[in-house]
């Protein structure tokens, strides 16, 4: 008998990729139909009509906080003490809203007074009144430009 050598022969393993760029470009094809091309927002706002008649704006229309450098307020012209503050403003403002439950309260600062001090008055401000049911409906805080521009020219600012 004779001694016979199997010899193995190694087979070549090899993935073939012939059909794979096919696959690929179908799942891009895919994915481009079924995902949802989304378009880049802004923001959602309206701008006011140009509107060329302006209404006549009066002091007694809104209730004036004006924040004093050291905490003090003037409350529609009549100078406050930072310690009357906690106890007069929102009971007078309750007497004012009242007569009109609109009437806005513009917050202004002067610009050498200190950040908390006006916090401190827009606290109060947001401080339900509990006399009656009134509420505070708007407070307005007008940058420097509109100060300087609208209420210089109405002869308001100090």
């Amino acid at each position: 008998m004779g001694v016979f050598k199997n010899k193995k022969r190694e087979i070549e393993s090899e993935i073939f990729t012939g059909s794979m760029a096919d696959i690929s470009f179908l799942l891009i094809i895919y994915f481009m139909v079924t995902s949802v091309f989304s378009a880049t927002r802004g923001l959602d706002f309206a701008l006011p009509e140009d509107n060329r008649d302006q209404p006549e704006i009066k002091q007694e229309d809104s209730i004036d906080v004006f924040v004093q450098p050291g905490g003090d307020l003037q409350l529609d012209g009549n100078l406050m003490a930072r310690g009357q503050i906690a106890d007069e403003l929102l009971p007078y403002i309750a007497e004012k809203l009242r007569q009109n439950p609109k009437k806005p309260v513009i917050l202004r600062t002067d610009p050498d007074a200190t950040y908390g001090n006006m916090i401190y008055v827009f606290d109060i401000l947001r401080t339900p009144i509990e006399d009656g049911g009134i509420k505070i409906e708007t407070i307005s805080i007008p940058t420097q430009r509109e100060i300087s521009n609208i209420w210089t020219m109405l002869g308001i600012v100090q």
